[in-house]
């Protein structure tokens, strides 16, 4: 939404904005482009009358800013379908779809256009750093947009991804996800159709080799040209951490990766980005100069700072998968060196339990993992603590959470602080906690 006020703002219109427990970035993105935020659903923000409310999926029926709208008769309207209205219609959209890795693939498709000189818009779920903002207009026709499978708003369950209209469309991968409005895969999978219907002739669906999920969704039906990475594209020699790694396309070799990330996860994301770019015009060898360039986003093991020689991590990793697949990475990176891993299980589908049995597992690359329970849960997380194959602690305190951590810390380890949210601020009460 955040992104969305952005790109509203530079077509020209005043843009002002209401949320609750809005935190950095997207906060101080909203205060430097001069967009006012209402903290709260106050209904004195609508005087005076505004001419159109575009309505975030997490309001619902009983918010009393929604209520408001409704009463009043106001005119309103989604995210998703204010963005195909007045952006998305007559724009080359690139879209990336999955259940990990969109925000990465996202912001790394944006900078190869841009490093192209395509001069992309784009709007994605967090900041690239090559870019410092989450959204623009751009000056191309071309358009790259995470494209996300939760729904598009109270009045609007479908996913907000049907909205968008790709020419070429990105499906990293598909795990079960947002159990709160889907009760089983196939639902999803579903959606993820609904997407592949969208797709033009002329379009590419770009998608792993042989993954099942994902191969039952081009089963129900795609009528758009079809690669593979893992088979049209794949990865020839790799470096142990992931940090060098040569991209192969029908068995020949486009060149070497040289780059500041590690972990495969990261690769598969780049090889995706790089084919698709590849759809857009951008010969393969430009691209992997990009990918060579390229500053991963806020909030992926971002590096927040290094104090007395331990080094503290933001990461966005909230499912089992891709908490797995970032500890990986960091350990292929660091070797024998000790890492601690803080998490928040925050999301809606961790707060209903079902990831719960395979959650212990995800962390196993940690030396020690430090768990945070949420409030109002409807199970124990004491289950977790019994089946981790690593030593384990559960806190509801934050204030203890943090002086455990800093007890336990010592010189040459890796703190790896993951949340989808903002975590209680315990990044940078860990990193003054740290300094004294």
């Amino acid at each position: 939404m955040g992104g969305i006020a952005a790109i509203a703002s530079s077509l020209g219109h005043h843009v002002t904005g209401a949320d609750s427990n809005v935190y950095p970035p997207m906060s101080t993105q909203l205060e430097g482009l001069g967009i006012a935020l209402t903290e709260g659903f106050d209904i004195n923000q609508f005087n005076p009358q505004p001419d159109l409310v575009i309505i975030g999926n997490a309001l619902s029926r009983g918010n009393s800013a929604v209520e408001y709208v409704l009463d009043r008769n106001i005119p309103y309207i989604s995210g998703p379908q204010w963005l195909l209205e007045n952006v998305l219609k007559d724009r080359w959209v690139l879209a990336v779809a999955g259940t990990h890795g969109k925000t990465t693939t996202s912001s790394m498709l944006a900078w190869i256009l841009e490093y192209a000189g395509m001069a992309p818009g784009f709007l994605i779920g967090g900041i690239p750093q090559n870019f410092g903002v989450s959204a623009r207009l751009g000056e191309s026709p071309f358009f790259v947009i995470e494209a996300d499978e939760y729904d598009s708003a109270f009045f609007d369950k479908r996913s907000k991804f049907v909205h968008y209209r790709p020419r070429t469309v990105v499906l990293n991968n598909l795990e079960f996800d947002h159990a709160d409005i889907f009760t089983n895969l196939g639902e999803i999978q579903k959606q993820f159709h609904h997407l592949i219907r969208t797709v033009p002739n002329n379009g590419l669906v770009l998608t792993p080799h042989q993954d099942p999920n994902l191969t039952k969704v081009l089963d129900m039906g795609c009528w758009t040209p079809v690669q593979f990475y893992g088979k049209d594209w794949q990865v020839g020699d790799i470096s142990a951490d992931g940090s060098e790694f040569e991209v192969m396309l029908k068995g020949e070799s486009q060149g070497k990766v040289t780059w500041q990330l590690q972990g495969r996860h990261n690769i598969n994301n780049a090889m995706m980005a790089i084919a698709a770019a590849r759809h857009a015009g951008v010969d393969t060898p430009i691209a992997i100069d990009a990918i060579s360039r390229f500053i991963n986003t806020k909030r992926r093991m971002e590096v927040l700072g290094v104090v007395n020689d331990i080094t503290v991590y933001d990461d966005f990793a909230h499912h089992p998968t891709a908490i797995a697949t970032t500890l990986e990475g960091l350990r292929a990176k660091v070797g024998e060196q000790r890492i601690l891993a803080v998490l928040e299980p925050r999301s809606n589908t961790m707060k209903m339990g079902v990831h719960k049995d395979t959650l212990p597992l995800s962390w196993s690359a940690a030396n020690q993992v430090f768990v945070f329970e949420p409030g109002n849960l409807s199970w124990s997380m004491d289950e977790l603590l019994a089946k981790s194959p690593v030593t384990a602690l559960l806190y509801k305190d934050l204030s203890m959470l943090v002086k455990s951590i800093v007890t336990y810390a010592k010189p040459g380890d890796h703190i790896v602080i993951m949340s989808n949210g903002g975590f209680g601020g315990i990044h940078q009460k860990l990193l003054e906690q740290l300094t004294k």
